[in-house]
């Protein structure tokens, strides 16, 4: 079990009794098993990591309950009939505080899968839901194109109708579990959908008056790996690594059964899932800011200079109060999207936990959380001196995984103006 003290944030009042036992049961395990973890093949240690965490029944709560029987039964947590924002929080932060992989491959579980948990037909939830929540399958989200990133209304992989098929042509890239995931949910364009809106802020972020094709022309697809046409164009390394890929479609055919959602509802779909997801990609920066906050205070109070610990000068004390007010107020932001999304206040949304759509709570919660964390471990990295950047050290892991965070499922600058733009439209 973990010491109390590591979950003591858990009594808030955003979290019931099962979020607070689902936390001590997974940092238990996490403590035994994400140790000395390889982050060298990166592939074959994600596959592990999913194969184990579904073994252990945390993945159940990647899925809604009616597909996770048989994902370790009694173990894990008792999995909710629909995603349950809090429980994904709870799994990502306690993970992320452990090992950054780990947190990795949880996840992408949960937002590869998504788009069929909330748009796929009864058929294609039952292919591929469970084996998903059992770990037997990997998952990814295909959106993001070369010129196609933040700006998603620049979307140019099309998907025509042909028969009884649809044929994907064109690229994605910077996709997570590429070259290793078993299905892919597939973005792509079936329509021009000129002149449309983005609706919520994050489709059209450029402005200006040229001609744009728009969101309302996409749709998503799911598509098997080894599916003809399909392949691995390239994979693509980063400063923390993970599996990584771009993506190439040549004359894919993709049976219209494996079609999500209706044609033209695409976007919708991709905004659906990232509204889900978003809040516990802030949760995983705070999982990253408390394990800097802890070996922050571990090397203050050892560290020897100048006739006393490091801890003892009040530069060293000023620094972590400002490390835990920084961690404090994230937890906070992120903590009340996940409660508002689970809890069913506000605005009705079909599909969506308790009815509640949380795009503006979520982005703060993003927004503060990344860089928030990307501060507070910066700090820790430079209390320890020289140790700091030596390869291999926990804060210098830590350092490079929070970066990507302030980039991937909307950068910080996309969070600003969703908020704004959500502000303005009220």
């Amino acid at each position: 079990m973990a010491r109390p003290d590591r979950l003591d944030h858990l009594a808030l009042p955003f979290f019931d009794d099962s979020h607070r036992a689902l936390a001590s049961e997974l940092d238990g395990w996490s403590a035994q098993h994400l140790v000395g973890i390889d982050h060298h093949d990166t592939d074959r240690t994600c596959r592990a990591l999913v194969r184990a965490l579904g073994e252990a029944g945390f993945l159940r709560h990647c899925v809604p309950a009616a597909y996770s029987q048989g994902a370790a039964d009694g173990r894990g947590g008792r999995a909710s009939a629909a995603l349950d924002s809090r429980a994904l929080v709870v799994c990502r932060e306690t993970l992320a505080r452990h090992d950054g992989l780990a947190d990795f491959a949880f996840a992408m579980q949960g937002l590869g899968s998504g788009p069929v948990t909330l748009a796929g037909s009864a058929a294609l939830q039952a292919e591929v839901l469970p084996r998903v929540a059992r770990g037997e399958w990997i998952s990814a989200f295909a959106l993001s194109e070369p010129d196609a990133g933040s700006d998603v209304a620049a979307i140019a992989c099309t998907a025509r109708e042909v028969g009884d098929a649809y044929v994907l042509d064109g690229e994605k890239t910077w996709i997570s579990n590429g070259g290793i995931a078993d299905v892919y949910c597939v973005f792509a364009r079936t329509g021009d959908g000129a002149g449309d809106s983005a609706g919520d802020g994050a489709g059209d972020l450029a402005g200006g008056s040229a001609p744009r094709r728009g969101t309302r022309g996409l749709s998503a697809f799911l598509v098997h790996a080894g599916t003809p046409g399909f392949e691995i164009a390239e994979r693509i390394q980063v400063i923390a690594p993970h599996p990584l890929a771009r993506l190439r479609f040549t004359g894919c055919r993709v049976p219209k059964s494996q079609l999500l959602g209706a044609p033209g509802e695409g976007f919708k779909l991709a905004m659906r899932t990232l509204d889900i997801f978003r809040a516990s990609v802030a949760a995983a920066a705070l999982g990253f800011a408390r394990r800097a906050l802890d070996e922050a205070l571990a090397y203050s109070q050892g560290r020897r200079m100048f006739g006393q610990h490091l801890a003892d000068f009040q530069l060293t004390q000023a620094t972590l109060g400002d490390m835990a007010a920084d961690i404090d107020a994230a937890a906070l932001l992120t903590y009340r999207a996940a409660w508002l999304r689970d809890s069913g206040a506000g605005d009705a949304n079909a599909g969506v936990k308790g009815g509640r759509r949380t795009t503006r709570e979520a982005a703060m919660a993003k927004l503060v959380a990344t860089e928030n964390a990307q501060r507070v471990i910066d700090r820790a990295l430079q209390m320890h001196g020289g140790s700091g950047v030596r390869v291999g050290s926990v804060v210098e892991s830590l350092y490079r995984e929070i970066r990507a965070l302030r980039i991937y499922e909307g950068a910080s600058e996309v969070q600003r103006l969703i908020i704004g733009r959500d502000l303005l439209s009220a």
